[in-house]
């Protein structure tokens, strides 16, 4: 499919389902490099990252535990502003080393209130990998340890990417064109 129709919006394809795999696999194997033998946790933020947690974690050979936070910043094709703790941090983090999971970084407002949350509980480390960056929508500072793909500042579907909820089943990721 070059285009789909979600919530009465069009959307085109953006990143196919191919070269996000490839992209995936090559951030996984830098990683198990990274940690192999410190038994990292990769907090998955949901639900937008599971689809991306998911197909990661099966590139890392590593031993390491998976947890989950489920935040939320957007209503529709729009942030809020405000970020919303749905599902909160369980597990011991203290002298943990703690990989982030996140689907898309664009104003950095969500990363920029967890990070904080996670450092309280005084782990080892932190690290952040996203599948998708917005440099231009960058609100807040934020370091990013491993990005997939950076991108222009357009809203983005599919591969557990949503809007209103609809769309996180694609398989390829789709933009919103410029005149819709």
């Amino acid at each position: 499919m070059h285009q789909v129709t979600i919530d009465d919006k069009r959307f085109e394809l953006f990143i196919d389902s191919a070269t996000i795999a490839q992209k995936i696999s090559e951030t996984g194997k830098l990683i198990a490099e990274e940690y192999r033998g410190k038994n990292p946790v990769f907090l998955c933020v949901l639900n937008g990252a599971y689809v991306f947690a998911a197909d990661l974690l099966r590139q890392i050979d590593i031993t390491a535990e998976v947890s989950f936070i489920k935040l939320r910043s957007y209503a529709g094709t729009t942030s809020t502003g405000e970020v919303k703790t749905l599902i909160g941090l369980n597990g011991e983090l203290k002298d943990r080393h703690i990989i982030v999971l996140e689907d898309i970084i664009d104003t950095g407002k969500t990363i920029h209130e967890l990070l904080p949350l996670i450092k309280q509980q005084s782990p080892a480390s932190v690290a952040l990998v996203c599948l998708l960056s917005k440099p231009e929508a960058r609100t807040h500072e934020v370091t990013i340890d491993y990005t997939c793909f950076e991108i222009p500042d357009k809203f983005v579907i599919g591969y557990g990417l949503d809007c209103n909820g609809l769309g996180r089943n694609l398989p390829d990721i789709y933009a919103q064109p410029d005149d819709n």
